[in-house]
């Protein structure tokens, strides 16, 4: 090919620049200002989607690599839809955003004591509410006091959106796959009021009657197996909340306090959060704060 024939590149020294140094070749990058000029924008999402497209002819081959009806008898089935929907937007939160984990426990002893003590005003029946209802009023909490937790990332303007609202996720099990709806303007729901949300969303969820509008706008996500069973693990964030508490099943533990040994009720709680938004030190001081509300002489007050 003569020099003549060769096409015009649009696009800034510095632009150049930035493609070398990744090793991208302008020539093949269709540049979004005007009259095509490309941008240091345009030659990442190149290079973005150039990595993916590898990414998933690897995986293609792998995949490819053998029959699984080689070794024995199989049966297929497809993909449920919730989980055709969700699972793009899982890989998609999990390769993106940064995770990191923060595993601790806390003492509830009293605050189960004090939970299953709740009766009728009037009737003075017992009441049955869910322990989740007294984690969404402690995370609401501790919301207010570390509000880095209740932010979205605009990455395209570089700045993090503060809520003022409390609109918290929890994670719900269904026949048809995981799905996450919303508890809104928790903070203004008290703890009866949280248990019947809790059981409302959780059926309508379970039969598909619930508007997908309350999947959108969270603040949080709770995602709680205490019902299930198992302690630790690594919840993925709810993209785009930059936060996600893990709640594992409540054991009673050998704890030792002031020289002594106590059987006490413990929480496993996974804190997974956005590391571009939040450092270690604060998620600790978020799960010490979770610790202390639903601790001792504090967990009554979530009630109020």
């Amino acid at each position: 090919m003569e020099k003549k024939d060769l096409p015009t590149i649009s696009a800034s020294p510095k632009t150049r620049k930035f493609a070398r140094e990744v090793g991208a070749d302008l020539r093949l990058i269709k540049g979004s200002q005007r009259e095509g000029r490309i941008s240091e924008e345009d030659v990442k999402t190149f290079v973005k989607n150039s990595f993916s497209e590898v990414t998933t002819k690897k995986n293609e081959t792998k995949l490819a690599e053998y029959n699984h009806s080689d070794f024995g008898d199989i049966e297929k089935k497809s993909l449920p839809r919730i989980k055709k929907i969700a699972g793009p937007h899982l890989q998609k939160s999990w390769n993106e955003i940064p995770h990191v984990t923060q595993h601790d426990e806390a003492d509830i002893t009293e605050m189960e004591l004090f939970r299953k003590s709740l009766r009728d005003l009037y009737s003075g029946e017992k009441i049955s509410i869910t322990p989740l209802a007294f984690i969404i009023r402690a995370v609401v909490k501790a919301l207010k006091d570390y509000p880095n937790f209740n932010t979205s990332l605009d990455l395209k303007k570089d700045q993090i959106i503060y809520k003022k609202y409390y609109h918290i996720g929890i994670a719900v099990d269904t026949p048809h796959g995981l799905m996450v709806p919303k508890i809104r303007d928790a903070e203004k729901k008290d703890i009866t009021a949280l248990g019947k949300e809790l059981k409302k969303i959780s059926k309508l969820s379970a039969e598909l009657k619930i508007d997908k509008r309350e999947f959108f706008g969270g603040s949080m996500t709770i995602s709680s197996l205490g019902s299930i069973g198992g302690s630790f693990f690594t919840p993925i964030i709810n993209q785009p909340e930059v936060a996600i508490l893990g709640v594992g099943k409540a054991e009673k533990k050998q704890v030792f306090i002031k020289d002594k040994y106590e059987s006490r009720i413990m929480l496993p709680l996974s804190l997974s959060y956005d590391h571009r938004v939040i450092d270690g030190a604060e998620g600790a001081r978020f799960c010490s704060h979770l610790k202390e509300s639903l601790g001792k002489d504090f967990a009554y007050k979530l009630a109020v």
